[in-house]
Order: structure tokens, then sequence, then C-alpha cells
């Protein structure tokens, strides 16, 4: 069958970090004790840097973000998929924004799609629950 002939006659690379981006991603953003560098959080809220307003640049939304630690880099996404590194907002910003608990994912496109931040959801916002 000549299925079968292709099959045999094709390499098996390895896969190793230096050529696979998932392994080098995944690799990258957990040290070897199993610390995650790279963490991401929902923020309803408005977002003021030193007073100003923070808005998409593409959309022109105020409110809503997805918040994303990389080490000490923080970049906002907002529900259009567009994403900035904000450099004004620090480590202590973005811990002051997350909650405790979570769901891991094991990218950070698996997380935005899985909330809403990979743009099917581009000019919605979603309303934060009321306490009763």
């Amino acid at each position: 069958m000549l299925s079968e002939d292709l099959r045999t006659r094709r390499a098996v690379l390895p896969e190793t970090a230096a050529d696979d981006p998932l392994l080098r991603l995944q690799q990258e953003t957990r040290l070897g004790d199993g610390i995650i560098r790279l963490r991401a959080t929902t923020h309803p809220e408005e977002i003021r840097i030193g007073g100003i307003l923070v808005m998409c640049p593409k959309c022109g939304a105020r409110r809503d973000w997805m918040v994303i630690c990389d080490r000490s880099k923080i970049s906002i996404r907002c529900r259009c998929a567009h994403q900035w590194v904000e450099p004004e907002l620090t480590r202590a910003d973005y811990d002051a924004m997350i909650d405790i608990g979570g769901q891991d994912y094991p990218s950070l496109d698996a997380a935005a799609q899985a909330v809403g931040y990979d743009g099917t959801l581009a000019g919605t916002y979603l309303s934060k629950p009321r306490p009763e």
C-alpha cells in the first residue's frame, strides 16, 4: 500500500524543547520546582494608571480585562484579543488584582479561549454579579 511505503521512509525526529514550541513554552513558564512563571487573571473593573483610564487601543474598551503576569512583565488583554505590555504596572499591582484559586490551563491561548479573551466576545462587556 502506498501509505505504508511513505510511513517507512519518513525520518522520525526526537521531540526536544529546542524544536518543539509547546515543550519550550512549558519549560519557559515553569521553573524546575513547579513554580509557575506565567499567570493570568480576569479583572472586570476599570484599570487606572496614575489616574488615567486604560483603554484598548484597538477597540476602545474601558473595562473587563485579562491581566497577564510573565515573570515581572505585566500585559493587558482585551476581549477583542488585542494584548499589550503595560510598563507602568508592576508585579505588586498584579498581585493586588488576583483572586485566590483559579484554573490552570496548558497555555495562555487556551486560557484566553476558555475565559473569552480570544476575540469571540469582542465588543462585549460581561456584567459582574451584584452582591445580594
